[in-house]
Order: structure tokens, then sequence, then C-alpha cells
């Protein structure tokens, strides 16, 4: 009879523990810990028959380095993020939160690659193949070369890759997946590491390239242990607000690319389309000649984007003045306020003081932080700035305006939208030269709010 145990894991970090705790002593999570059945049984028949993978070991020297072979999606924003397109034996998964456009954004993606003769495999723990219809009709999916599969087993899913040999898989979603080596229930710690280390080992081993959707809980992380992202080779997060059509497919980890590359996407009734140019799209519907409205230019990856951000500033009725940031840091904007109370003078502490990056954008660049305070002071005083302004740049705690990284993508990106002067430090104006836009350098926040009043 196979031997029992009751044991207590983490559901953050995967830590295990004999008795439940409050808080656990490797990520310092508050109850975290779930109670999980663990029983030693026999192997299954999946991992009595492992998938051969030439594992045996090499000399450096005598290893051949051959580009890694791409498929290209046909979708410039997700090739984008992706590094230039999917690579082969990769493992990549897809986070973001319930209803944001994942499963169809990866329908879409089924359809591209059909185009191209490539054999896909569409696993689905949620819904049911008329379901799956029904969205693909609506998105225009109808790809001959594209299978689905509903299942919830994975000796069987694996079964399924290897009987079919598509050249991608698609799980929607890990945590509906379940081992039959482990007694837990699917979407548990146990069974999410054990499901996605199988998947792994089949990517690996067949060459073929997997994209697992996760959960994301309401933190905003992945649902499951932290181990689960360090074992896949991409992490992509899908981001942005349910009620605005906007979408940002962020890349926060690539071992085949760039890091913190964002694609950008419109929701729209046939499905996500491309934003090929996300400044002219973010800065749409911009007030002119209002006061707290500046536009601020931040990088995401290599790409310079053009962002709007809005402050109020409104007289309290309260003791204590309230605060708030969307989009940004808290705790930075409340910095940056107390900077121009002390090196400025202005008089803050009686004023409610709203900050926001329009379109639902999530920037925590410091290059914000002229802006922000350009947008205070902007509010504060009810001036409008010029429209045709760029105000960006770091600031210190005494005032200081330091400079920024890649200024010259930021003002080339200006430029090609209109901006006819932008504010920098400067630190940056020197070597910089941009014909067709006018270069203002600051060396601290006074000077800037006196280049913009």
């Amino acid at each position: 009879m196979a031997k029992q145990r009751n044991v207590f894991i983490c559901q953050e970090c995967g830590n295990e523990s004999a008795k439940w705790m409050g808080q656990c002593p490797a990520c310092r999570a508050w109850n975290s810990f779930v109670e999980e059945v663990k029983v030693k049984a026999k192997p299954s028949v999946h991992n009595s028959q492992p998938i051969e993978v030439d594992n045996k070991p090499k000399k450096l020297a005598a290893i051949e380095m051959n580009e890694e072979k791409r498929i290209s999606t046909k979708i410039g924003e997700l090739d984008r993020v992706l590094g230039g397109g999917i690579v082969n034996g990769s493992l990549t998964l897809v986070g973001g939160d319930p209803g944001i456009g994942k499963s169809t954004l990866l329908l879409q993606m089924c359809q591209s690659l059909c185009e191209q003769d490539i054999h896909v495999l569409y696993i689905s723990g949620e819904e049911s193949l008329q379901q799956i219809k029904m969205r693909a009709d609506r998105l225009g999916v109808n790809g001959e070369r594209l299978t689905l599969y509903t299942e919830t087993n994975l000796t069987h899913c694996v079964k399924a890759i290897k009987d079919l040999q598509p050249r991608a898989v698609i799980v929607d979603s890990i945590q509906t997946i379940y081992s039959d080596d482990i007694t837990s229930a699917a979407g548990s710690v146990s069974q999410v590491r054990q499901v996605t280390s199988s998947l792994m080992r089949v990517a690996k081993g067949l060459g073929v390239s997997v994209f697992i959707v996760g959960h994301v809980t309401k933190e905003g992380s992945i649902a499951g242990p932290r181990v689960l992202e360090h074992m896949v080779d991409t992490v992509l997060y899908f981001e942005g607000l349910r009620s605005a059509s906007y979408r940002a497919l962020r890349a926060v980890k690539n071992r085949f690319g760039s890091t913190n590359e964002v694609g950008v996407f419109e929701m729209r009734d046939k499905g996500l389309k491309e934003v090929p140019n996300p400044s002219e799209y973010m800065l749409t519907g911009r007030p002119i000649d209002s006061a707290g409205s500046i536009v601020t230019c931040c990088m995401e990856g290599t790409r310079p984007m053009l962002v709007e951000v809005q402050a109020l500033m409104s007289q309290t009725n309260f003791g204590m003045p309230r605060r708030t940031a969307t989009g940004t840091d808290y705790n930075r904007v409340v910095l940056l306020m107390a900077v121009l109370e002390k090196k400025i003078g202005m008089q803050l502490a009686s004023y409610d003081s709203y900050v926001n990056i329009a379109g639902g954008m999530k920037v925590t660049e410091p290059a914000l932080d002229l802006g922000i305070v350009c947008a205070i002071a902007s509010s504060f005083k009810n001036i409008p700035i010029d429209a045709k302004t760029v105000i960006i740049g770091e600031v210190g705690l005494t005032g200081e305006v330091r400079g920024i990284t890649m200024a010259e993508q930021r003002v080339m990106e200006s430029k090609k939208l209109g901006f006819t002067k932008c504010i920098i430090s400067k630190a940056n104006c020197k070597g910089l030269d941009v014909k067709g836009i006018t270069l203002i350098g600051v060396d601290n926040v006074a000077e800037a709010l006196q280049a913009v009043f």
C-alpha cells in the first residue's frame, strides 16, 4: 500500500512544511500555506517511458553554435516581444487577468501559423470544443492545420502531442491540467510544478514550441510557485484595463531575446489589432491648453513611447490631504511633491493630489520624474503648458535634474510626432544634435519650471 502523509506547501514559493505556519519563512508571504496529501506511488506509464533527449556531455569547443530557428507569427507586435519569432523547442508562459485577451491572442497566432502550413495543437482544459469553435468563428480563425483537444489529464495530453507531432502546442490553462503521479487537486503547487516540468521535457525532447496560459493572482503575479517562472524560457504578461481597448504584451523574461519589450494591441469586436505606433495612439484625445497635462517619453525595451501625464491638485476638505497615483509609483509621487515643497516653496500640504498616466499604461521609469513635477506645478498654478513641449528627466532629492538613457531615441520619437520643444537634462544635451526640435537643457527643477511657465 502506498505511503501517505500530509504536508503544507506555500502557494507563493513552493516551500514545504510539516505544519501550518502563518508566515512562510522562505518568501515571507502571509497565509500562503495550503495542506496537500503526498503519496509515494509507483511511476505512471508516462514517467516509465521518458522522452529520449541527446544529453551526452560535450566539450565547449566541440559544440557547434547555430542560430536558433524561429517561426514568424506574422503578428509584428508579438514577434517583437518574442525577440523575432517562436524558437523551436521553447516553453513560453503567457499570464494576464481573466478576460484580458490571452486566449484571443493565441487563437489569432494559431491562424497565422496555419497559414504558413504549420500544424498547431490547441489543448483546452477550460472550454469545450463548441465554445472554442464559437470564439474562432468570431475571430475569423478557420485554419485547416489547427487541431483542438479538450483534456485535463497530462498523460493523455503528452500522448496526443507524440501522436500528432505538431510544431506548436498551446495549453490553456496550466492550472487545469493534472498528473496522475500527484494526488493533490489540479492547480496546486505540486501539480503545476509537475505538469510544467513534463511539458518542458516534451518541448526540449521533441523540438515542439509550447505555450502555456497561466492564471494571475489578485496581486498580479502568476498563480502557483515562483519556480514556475524560472522553469520556462519566456514569460509574457498581458496587461491593460479591461474597460479600455488598450492592451500591452510585456516580456519580463526571455532567454532568446530582449526583456522588457512591449507589444501594443487594441481590442476590437473581431479580436486584437496591432498598434504599430503606440505613441500616437496613447496621445489620442489629449486635451490642449489644459493645466496639469504634459507629455513625456518612456522606454519600453528598445521602443520609445510618448505618454501623457495628468495631475490634479484640489483644496482638501480634511486635515489629512489625499495622495493618489495611477499607472506610476505612489511613493515616487510623494517624494517628488516633497521636492517641490522644499526646493520650490510650493505649499502642497493643504491640497489633494491625483496623478495619472493616461491610457492605462504602467510606467515606473525615473525619466518620468520631471514630467510629473511639471504636471503637478501646472495644476497647482492653474497654468497650462505648451502642448508641443515634451518634458523628460530624472529628479533627485536635492532638486537636480539628472541625465537619462537613450536620450536621442526619445527626442527623435518626439520630433516624429510633431513636438517642437524638449526640456531635458543638460547632461543629455551635450553631443545631442537633432534638427527640427528645440532642446532646452536644465540643471534643476527651478530651471525646468522657469522654462515651461
